[in-house]
């Protein structure tokens, strides 16, 4: 998720670029929204076109030496849309002062709809009417920011978020609906897999769950399009507006209605679903209890009702909403405040029901500032009403709070293998041993090839190293040595991997003959941590003497290697990170089966959770884990991010700054 690292400071660019139009145009603060998420529907668009369509012209059929032309199927089945030559963003960057950008935009706009049914009166157009020449000039080349031409994922629905956060004061949107993050989404979309029939989203926002759904059919090298049909519900116009358009771009469609779904069920579809994911507000205390009393969405009645006639808190009505969704052999999984699953009240006797049910399959708790408009900690819940006989009266309880990625100072998120290695936890649960086994196997590898492609770099970073001390009239006893040793020592490195890799080809690779390449493979995994030391130090030492000896024209030399050294050391790391990947899994589960592990998992039965009120958080269950000396602090990184946490800070103390300054003025003080 590289992306991520520069996301608020694009986000904060958009935002400047789109606050402009509030100065420049007769909208109001809700109503410039369409018009800026209309120019990154375009810009992402764009984007998914040209990363797709060599691909699609390289597999195009010939006949007499004529290529057929390219087709909006064509971009369906991989997941982008078609865009015509005046839809391209290209295009409308190349405009000049003289064109009419409005029309330009409109004209691209109606070149969509015209090849997407789905489309029709979605995009928006005339609201661009209404923007100077200039300033849509401006956005234009603000949204062609090559940050955004490299994005990947469900970035369109980040900035959404982004968006919707900035246009809260003006009550454009409630402030208890937010995006989801991707991690959260993914792992969601890992554990319940929806790789077939209905799939439901009642409160879909900008339809994040099912793109992320999509890729994971994709991942498969299957079509989304042809295996499952995407049903969602929202009550905002404009979001819905926004979902159409983010499913469009992904090159999918989708059923969405326009509903409040507390009252409302759009599709008719208890029953029906063979999958539900979700992330519904929080903690809404003003759902009315006359009006869904008698509700057959709610087979385990009310949750409690208050002095003015609501229900306390809605997050029982959605769980109950998801649970009478599912067909007989549907999954759901969906994301829920941390408070819901140890809540009291009426809402401990509707829990207690939902557990005797026995689909209550896995609950998973994520900590902190993973959402990126809210810090608070949630859980995962899912439901399984296929779930083998032997876990009828069980509950899988995973404690995923330790288990993260700093991103950013306010973004948390899981790294792509903390992910794997998270549903691989739920693999041993179901009995599905060869995929834990292949994930192990696949960790190892990388391993393995990271380590293969460090001794190219590492001789790299020797030879730059060695053409700068040869231009020194003169060098001292401590940096030959680090310089001879370091050679001496990557040679012997280059040697060990040489050696492992052929072992690898000769080795089992069950659980137990992975378990013993990993013994051997651990010395590898050291020495790589070794090795980085050594090459700071060296560089060090030559830096120091270079800048010692007054020679001239030696900046260049000693910044190139310094470019190198990062680069190498990059490498390096990512050795012991992939075997640590593979570590982490089989310290916890050697023999490749489930059992329970403190401060993260444990399989816990009925009688247990009713001797703690029906409680289904985790952290209660499954212990503390011992602490763990961190081998692998790295100063250089904790630096860095006490370095981006104070950036962060400063950038927070300007905007306020400016904030006061322009309310002052706006008051005339």
């Amino acid at each position: 998720m590289a992306q991520l690292e520069n996301i608020e400071a694009i986000e904060n660019r958009l935002w400047g670029s789109a606050d402009n139009l509030r100065a420049n145009s007769n909208y109001a603060s809700n109503e410039y929204f369409m018009p800026v998420m209309g120019l990154i529907f375009l810009r992402h668009a764009y984007s998914r076109y040209l990363a797709v369509k060599p691909k699609i012209e390289a597999s195009l059929p010939s006949r007499g030496g004529v290529t057929r032309p390219l087709t909006k199927e064509d971009f369906s089945s991989k997941g982008a849309i078609f865009l015509r030559d005046e839809a391209q963003f290209e295009f409308l960057v190349n405009l000049t002062e003289a064109d009419d950008r409005a029309q330009a935009i409109i004209n691209a706009m109606e070149a969509i709809e015209a090849d997407y049914e789905t489309l029709h009166g979605i995009l928006p157009k005339s609201e661009y009417q209404e923007l100077d020449n200039d300033v849509l000039g401006n956005l234009i080349r603000t949204f062609n920011d090559p940050a955004l031409k490299k994005a990947t994922g469900d970035i369109f629905g980040r900035i959404y978020e982004y968006f919707l956060t900035q246009f809260a004061n003006q009550s454009a949107h409630d402030g208890g609906e937010f995006f989801t993050p991707v991690s959260l989404v993914q792992l969601i979309v890992n554990i319940i897999e929806p790789d077939h029939g209905n799939v439901i989203d009642p409160a879909c926002g900008s339809g994040g769950m099912f793109v992320q759904s999509a890729h994971f059919i994709e991942s498969m090298h299957k079509n989304p399009q042809d295996l499952v049909t995407f049903y969602g519900a929202e009550k905002n116009p404009t979001t819905i507006r926004l979902a159409k358009m983010n499913l469009a771009v992904h090159g999918l469609e989708g059923r969405i209605n326009k509903a409040i779904s507390y009252y409302e069920d759009p599709h008719d579809f208890i029953g029906k679903a063979d999958f539900v994911m979700a992330n519904p507000p929080f903690n809404v205390d003003d759902v009315d209890a006359e009006k869904i009393k008698n509700d057959p969405r709610l087979p385990f009645g009310l949750p409690g009702v208050n002095k003015k006639g609501s229900v306390s808190n809605g997050n029982y009505l959605w769980m109950s909403y998801f649970y009478s969704y599912l067909n007989e052999n549907g999954r759901a999984g969906f994301v829920m405040s941390s408070q819901a699953s140890s809540s009291g009240g009426g809402e401990t006797e509707v829990r207690r029901k939902m557990v005797e049910t026995g689909h209550v399959d896995a609950m998973v708790s994520i900590r902190s500032n993973f959402f990126y408009t809210r810090s608070v900690p949630c859980e995962l819940w899912f439901f399984n009403k296929a779930k083998p006989a032997k876990h009828n009266d069980k509950v899988l309880m995973l404690d995923a709070r330790h288990v993260y990625r700093k991103v950013t100072r306010k973004i948390y998120d899981f790294s792509p293998e903390q992910l794997a290695n998270l549903t691989a936890i739920v693999w041993l649960y179901r009995g599905e041993t060869d995929r834990y086994v292949g994930l192990v196997e696949q960790h190892l590898s990388h391993a393995l090839e990271e380590a293969a492609t460090s001794k190219v770099a590492m001789d790299t970073f020797v030879d730059q190293a060695q053409d700068l001390l040869n231009k020194l009239p003169q060098v001292d006893a401590d940096t030959s040595s680090a310089f001879d040793v370091l050679r001496q020592d990557i040679a012997s490195f280059g040697s060990d991997i040489d050696a492992k890799s052929t072992a690898w080809q000769q080795a089992n690779k069950d659980n137990s003959g992975l378990l013993a390449f990993a013994n051997g493979l651990e010395p590898i995994a050291e020495t790589s941590r070794d090795l980085i030391k050594q090459i700071d130090q060296l560089y060090k030492f030559a830096e120091k003497r270079a800048k010692e000896s007054g020679e001239k024209g030696l900046n260049k030399l000693i910044k190139g290697l310094d470019e190198h050294r990062k680069k190498t050391v990059e490498q390096l790391k990512l050795i012991r990170y992939f075997y640590k990947q593979a570590h982490w899994l089989q310290e916890r589960f050697p023999d490749a089966d489930l059992k329970d592990v403190a401060g993260l998992v444990r399989l816990v039965d009925r009688e247990e959770i009713a001797a703690n009120d029906w409680s289904l958080a985790p952290g209660r269950y499954v212990g503390v884990a011992a602490e763990v000396e961190d081998e692998d602090f790295d100063f250089e990184e904790t630096l860095r991010d006490i370095h981006i946490e104070l950036k962060g800070l400063n950038e927070e103390a300007d905007q306020l700054a400016a904030q006061i300054q322009k309310n002052f003025e706006e008051l005339g003080v």
